[in-house]
């Protein structure tokens, strides 16, 4: 009985842990296919060779809408080089063209990316998504997590992990 007891005890304990995923730095990134609000499917096994941005974010969200312009410098500033930004965004179309008007963001915009979130998100043992917008993932060339923060104004520290990425893989 009590070996029982044990056996089933342990089962929780791991069970629990199961459900608590996290995407460590140096970890394959989950693959994944996404289309763009302009139509364009981004194939994460494709972009290999490439640095990817990924910005979660959302319409609701002030710390999203601040940071922005600071994101759309980086596109900038990487424009032509190996680095594929992507904002992907649980909301849809008709949420979102609308807010781009007003505040024009220049990476390609993925709707609808719920499926794709729930790749990256942390989970808590009840299978709950635990994630702060905006949050950033940057995978490597070799498609590895490279990064991985959110909350308010990352932008320069995004900046200098694209850097680095790009030089060491």
């Amino acid at each position: 009985m009590r070996l029982a007891t044990i056996i089933f005890t342990l089962l929780l304990i791991a069970g629990g842990a199961a459900g608590q995923q996290q995407l460590r730095i140096g970890n394959a990134a989950p693959e994944f296919t996404a289309q763009s609000l302009e139509g364009g499917v981004f194939d994460s096994k494709q972009l290999q060779g490439k640095v990817i941005v990924m910005t979660f974010w959302s319409t609701r969200c002030a710390v999203c809408h601040g940071e922005i312009p600071k994101l759309n410098q980086l596109v900038e500033r990487y424009r032509g080089k190996d680095v594929v930004f992507l904002a992907l965004t649980m909301e849809n179309d008709a949420r979102i063209e609308p807010y781009l008007k007003k505040n024009p963001f220049t990476f390609s915009i993925i709707p609808n990316s719920f499926g794709v979130l729930l790749k990256f998100a942390d989970m808590d043992a009840g299978g709950r998504v635990n994630m702060g917008y905006p949050a950033h993932f940057l995978i490597s060339r070799s498609g590895k997590i490279g990064h991985r923060t959110d909350g308010f104004d990352k932008a320069s520290n995004i900046d200098a992990q694209i850097q680095k990425l790009l030089v060491s893989d």
